[in-house]
């Protein structure tokens, strides 16, 4: 049944995002390793037919303006509430990646490839973190543990566009990340 409500939650939209509840304020160490002067930013749950998928919390070391997210450094946070299938979180990436920006099919292939072989199946109460260096790479975390890099410029702002660019799926999300009160 787990993997059914997976393939689901991956492959459906509309996602409804609505805000978490409080969480220590306190940096994650791989956030706070890459992202020194991290602060909370702001977090919020993304849910499904009523069903929590997780809970994000962006790091950064300001709050991000509508025009410069994609320049400064940040951490996205993701907890996951269900187990999810970590080829199946690569190709949702790609689609969500196609809201925010073009690129053609070869990218996509390559983007996705390298996704598939860093992301893990993902368990209740696993997290992942992504660092976003802006104009080099994106470094991806499980539960702490390093886990590689995407090192294209362009597949960093299309990735963190994700949730973070105004051409988001999920705007209520964003505002919520962004800090913005309006989730």
């Amino acid at each position: 049944m787990a993997r059914a409500i997976t393939r689901r939650t991956l492959l459906l939209a509309p996602l409804a995002a609505v805000a978490s509840g409080a969480r220590a304020s306190t940096a994650p160490p791989e956030v706070a390793a890459e992202v020194p002067e991290a602060r909370l930013i702001g977090q919020g749950r993304l849910r499904f037919l009523g069903l929590a998928v997780y809970d994000a919390r962006l790091w950064a070391p300001r709050r991000p303006r509508d025009d410069d997210w994609a320049a400064l450094p940040l951490a996205l946070e993701i907890e996951y509430a269900r187990a999810l299938v970590g080829r199946l979180i690569a190709e949702r990436s790609i689609a969500e990646m196609r809201r925010v920006g073009e690129f053609d099919a070869a990218r996509a292939q390559r983007w996705q490839a390298e996704l598939a072989a860093l992301i893990p199946d993902i368990q209740a109460g696993d997290r992942l973190t992504g660092v976003q260096r802006p104009g080099e790479a994106t470094r991806l975390f499980a539960n702490g543990r390093a886990l590689g890099e995407v090192r294209d410029a362009e597949f960093t702002r299309l990735f963190f566009g994700i949730w973070l660019a105004p051409q988001t799926s999920e705007p209520r999300l964003r505002d919520a990340l962004l800090g913005s009160g309006r989730a």
